[in-house]
C-alpha cells in the first residue's frame, strides 16, 4: 500500500486554499450495478465550480483520503473520495489490518469507472455542489486506474495520477481523451522513471493530452506530510493539480 495510518495528505500551499471545508463525512454512493460503496465527501465554503474524485491506493478508503478530500475543500474544490470494494468487501473499515490483496485480485477497471461515475454524479447533483467540470486524483494502483479514466469517464475534465504504474494503463491509451497530469516519484522501486518516460512518448504518439513532473530523488509515496524533506516537493505537486484544474475547468 502508499500510505499508513499514520501517513496525512500534505496541506496545500496557503495563497491557494480557498477556505475551510463547509462540511464533510462518511456516506453511500450507489454504482450502475447497484451495489452499494463506501465514500466521503468534503464540501468547499467557497468552491470554484470545479470537483475532485479521490481514488485511493491499493486498500482502498481510509483516512488519509479522507483528509485529502478535506484538503481539497479547502483548496474550493468539493471533492468525494471512493472505495473500490463494495462488490466483495462490502462497507466497512480499512484500517492496516485489512486484507487487500483479495479484492484488488477481484477488481476490474470498467467496475472503478462505474464507481467513479457514480462519484461524478453526486458532485454533479446539488447535493455534492453542482461542479461544472470534474477531474481525478490517484495514487499508486489508484493512479493508474485515475488516468484510465480518460478512456473511460468521457465526463471529466482531467485525470492525475501520483506513482501511476504505466503497465495498467497501457489497453486504455488510444481512447483516452481528457488531459492526464502524471506527478513521478524520481526514486519509485515501484515504477521507474525509464518506465514513466516510455508512458509519455505512448501518450505523445497517440496525441493524449499530458503533462508530467519527476520528483527526483523522491520516493514512492513522498506526498505525504509525515515527510518533511519532501515539503517543497509537496507543495509543487498542489501547485500543479490546482493549476491542472484551473486549466481545464
Amino acid at each position: 500500500m502508499c500510505h499508513g495510518d499514520d501517513s496525512r495528505p500534505p496541506l496545500p500551499p496557503i495563497l491557494s486554499i480557498g477556505g475551510a471545508a463547509a462540511d464533510q463525512g462518511d456516506f453511500v454512493l450507489t454504482s450502475s450495478d447497484r451495489t452499494k460503496l463506501g465514500a466521503y465527501f468534503a464540501r468547499a465554503a467557497r468552491p470554484s465550480g470545479a470537483g475532485m474524485v479521490v481514488m485511493p491506493d491499493v486498500r482502498g478508503l481510509h483516512q488519509f483520503y479522507k483528509e485529502l478530500a478535506q484538503r481539497f475543500a479547502e483548496a474550493g474544490i468539493d471533492a468525494v473520495a471512493i472505495d473500490y470494494f463494495g462488490r466483495t468487501a462490502g462497507i466497512g473499515d480499512r484500517s492496516e489490518g485489512f486484507e487487500y490483496m483479495p479484492h484488488v485480485e477481484k477488481t476490474t477497471q470498467e467496475n472503478i469507472a462505474a464507481d467513479v461515475a457514480a462519484a461524478i454524479g453526486h458532485l454533479k447533483s446539488k447535493d455534492g455542489g453542482a461542479v461544472k467540470s470534474v477531474f481525478t486524483v490517484g495514487f499508486c494502483f489508484g493512479g493508474s486506474s485515475s488516468w484510465n479514466q480518460s478512456a473511460l469517464n468521457p465526463a471529466l475534465s482531467g485525470c492525475i495520477g501520483f506513482y501511476g504504474r504505466p503497465v495498467r494503463s497501457e489497453p486504455y491509451i488510444s481512447k483516452m481523451k481528457a488531459p492526464l497530469l502524471l506527478l513521478v516519484a524520481g526514486a519509485d522501486a515501484a515504477t521507474p522513471v525509464d518506465v514513466a518516460r516510455g508512458l509519455e512518448r505512448r501518450l505523445s504518439t497517440e496525441g493524449v493530452p499530458h503533462e508530467m513532473h519527476v520528483y527526483e530523488g523522491a520516493p514512492h509515496s513522498f506526498f505525504d506530510r509525515a515527510f518533511a524533506q519532501w515539503k517543497d516537493a509537496c507543495d509543487d505537486a498542489w501547485r500543479r493539480m490546482l493549476d491542472f484544474v484551473k486549466k481545464h475547468s
